[in-house]
């Protein structure tokens, strides 16, 4: 008989099952390997190649085999550093940067050392409340809402503040914009008024502005203009560099949460001690930028804000409820104006809507509820990835930036994309 003492697992590990992101990637590959037509639109990677002055820089370096100092290579922090000032107008020094092997990782390290609670506005993305219960942090949801373009509000955060029994705990807000999984963002305004809010309650932000070069206008603003002294702001390689499985993140940390810094990097020490050498000196380079690289941000924007726009129209000309995302690559789609359709089938929540979904007509996206929004709530996260980004980028490269893609842009380059909107319209009616 077997003796469970020797089985036995951490409480906070208990019910958490792998991260849905990858899992719906797996078993939609398992479904393709068995002959089914699949469209994967439900991990969030970018269809880009990696830039050629990145790619060239990682050949360069394949034979740097050291060690580095864990809170990462020098020139690397004085670029991201560099970079902060200049894209986001933030005053950032690099000896307050930290490199680590994904920002999902800088995450965990963050909600391991700071002993604080979570707060998260919903629709959030998938990773951050399974890392807050990994760790024993208390979770707080702040559900936003479709009328407000799933975007937390300066009020919401005030009344939910306000409300605290105990105003002097230690409280983390995460904010991600554009955000995954809805593509909304900021305007400079809400910005300000959410940091008035955050300054008055002394709490910490880190601003997860993984997407931020992906904004489709090239407009992104940092919070950390507004609320510089506990605002933590989160970047890396894989969203707008292509570079999803290099695994390289950073996060910027105001000189008043250098001790923050510090105990992270204690625990870097003893758990993946630095990232991959060679991925340092091409990070590097890419947080350089230059010409080539911003030409190939114009264009991947161009093609992202092209998709999104002409996705949004075929669903809400359907009845569906949908925003127009302003950054990324995702829609987050609410199905609960169809649910006269959708109940009499036995679809009475995210979950059995995106299976029946994927069963009958091989879309993959991730339910609602997977993004700690109710369950019962028909919501689901699309991630228009599913086409060619190196042929979309060479076409884009043969049209002024001056002038709007065409209409045949997307039959050509992104065909697979519309295909399984029209295909979720389908299935609808």
């Amino acid at each position: 008989m077997r003796n469970d003492r020797y089985y036995s697992l951490n409480l906070n590990i208990r019910g958490i099952g792998q991260s849905p992101t990858l899992a719906i990637n797996e078993l939609s590959k398992q479904l393709q390997a068995k002959g089914k037509h699949v469209y994967p639109m439900g991990l969030g990677q970018s269809p880009f190649p990696v830039p050629s002055p990145v790619v060239e820089a990682l050949k360069m370096h394949a034979h740097e085999k050291d060690y580095l100092a864990v809170n990462g290579l020098d020139i690397l922090r004085k670029s991201v550093a560099r970079f902060h000032r200049q894209i986001d107008g933030v005053d950032i020094s690099s000896r307050n940067v930290l490199i680590g092997p994904g920002s999902k990782e800088l995450m965990f390290l963050l909600q391991l050392v700071y002993y604080g609670d979570i707060i998260l506005p919903t629709p959030c993305w998938v990773s951050y409340a399974p890392q807050a219960k990994i760790v024993g942090r208390n979770i707080r949801l702040i559900h936003t809402t479709f009328e407000n373009k799933w975007l937390i509000t300066p009020e919401q955060l005030e009344s939910y503040l306000t409300g605290e029994n105990d105003k002097y705990r230690p409280r983390l807000l995460v904010l991600n914009y554009p955000s995954n999984p809805h593509g909304g963002t900021y305007s400079s305004e809400e910005l300000t008024r959410i940091a008035r809010v955050a300054q008055k309650h002394e709490i910490i932000i880190l601003s997860d502005e993984i997407y931020g070069q992906l904004h489709h206008k090239g407009r992104h603003i940092s919070i950390a203009r507004f609320y510089p002294e506990r605002t933590i702001i989160s970047s890396g390689l894989s969203k707008w560099c292509g570079a999803g499985g290099w695994r390289l993140g950073t996060f910027a940390f105001p000189s008043t949460l250098a001790w923050l810094m510090n105990s992270m990097a204690a625990v870097a020490s003893e758990t993946y001690t630095s990232v991959s050498t060679p991925i340092q000196y091409a990070a590097e380079q890419a947080f350089q930028g230059g010409i080539v690289i911003e030409r190939y941000l114009c264009h991947a924007r161009r093609i992202l804000s092209y998709i999104g726009k002409r996705s949004t129209e075929i669903l809400t000309n359907s009845g569906i409820r949908v925003h127009p995302p302003d950054g990324a690559f995702y829609l987050f789609i609410d199905f609960s104006q169809c649910s006269e359709k959708l109940i009499p089938k036995g679809i009475i929540d995210s979950n059995i809507l995106c299976a029946k979904l994927l069963d009958e007509t091989g879309v993959a996206i991730l339910p609602g509820g997977s993004f700690q929004r109710p369950a019962e709530e028909l919501t689901a996260r699309l991630a228009y990835v599913n086409f060619d980004g190196s042929k979309a980028l060479a076409t884009s490269e043969t049209i002024p930036l001056s002038e709007r893609l065409p209409e045949d842009f997307g039959n050509y380059c992104c065909a697979s994309v519309f295909e399984a909107i029209h295909k979720i319209v389908e299935w609808l009616n």
